[in-house]
């Protein structure tokens, strides 16, 4: 039934699908959706606003319109069918696909590693030390994650950087995916649990210089508070031709 209630309005000429109001809906009624910050459905807003802080833009707003009333049932309904949905892309053995098994690589012994090619200088052995990457197929039960120096990248990071692997990926553990077109919500989820149970060592996060790749700052500090624990974290930022524009530590 409909009746006339607050619910959210999306100005999509403002909003630049930078995704920070999407962790900040408990009801899971926004997402990204074609670069653009959407509302699922009517049902599942609730109408008081708590993503509105989040838009830099100021793309968000409170109105009064006709709407079908808000509906709680429907939102834990919706966020339980949204939790099994993540945790069965992450699962290896939902789908038998090879892009999700969990492989670790056997490190080099001291002295294939004196021997090797730079990286740097010609391309020699890759620095990446498990499979997969992507940030939506890692679970946080992968051992490659213990005790891990974590390197969370934006996917473009790793094609604007022109010495990637030996810069920022050496002796980490890598995860990587794209905070505007990604579901911001889990990351936030799979972070929480990863810095909860994983005692990492300390946490990279690398991203571009544009609007939307700043959102996983938010993911990851919300997943701290999350997750009730705190990890040494150094933030780097790249232009959009692959330089270091800024390093800060937090």
């Amino acid at each position: 039934m409909k009746i006339m209630r607050k619910i959210i309005k999306i100005n999509e000429e403002l909003c630049n699908g930078c995704g920070l109001c999407v962790p900040d809906c408990a009801e899971g009624s926004l997402q990204i959706i074609n670069g653009k910050a959407r509302l699922v459905a009517d049902k599942l807003c609730d109408g008081l606003g708590a993503c509105l802080g989040s838009c830099p833009t100021g793309a968000l707003q409170i109105i009064e319109r006709e709407a079908e009333d808000f509906n709680e049932e429907a939102v834990h309904e919706f966020l339980a069918n949204k939790k099994k949905q993540e945790e069965a892309k992450s699962s290896p053995k939902s789908s038998g696909c090879p892009s999700a098994r969990l492989k670790t690589f056997a490190p080099q012994t001291p002295c294939q590693s004196a021997n090797k090619p730079s990286l740097a200088v010609t391309g020699g052995t890759s620095a990446l030390s498990h499979w997969p990457i992507q940030i939506r197929l890692v679970p946080p039960t992968a051992p490659f994650l213990q005790q891990a120096d974590l390197l969370v990248a934006a996917d473009c990071s790793a094609v604007a950087a022109a010495n990637f692997q030996a810069d920022f990926l050496a002796g980490k553990v890598v995860m990587m995916g794209c905070p505007k077109f990604d579901d911001a919500a889990g990351y936030v989820q799979r972070f929480a649990e990863i810095i909860a149970t994983c005692n990492l060592n300390s946490l990279t996060i690398l991203i571009m210089e544009v609007p939307c790749c700043s959102s996983m700052i938010g993911i990851i500090k919300q997943a701290m508070e999350q997750a009730g624990k705190s990890v040494p974290v150094e933030q780097i930022t790249l232009s959009t031709r692959g330089e270091v524009i800024s390093r800060t530590k937090w």
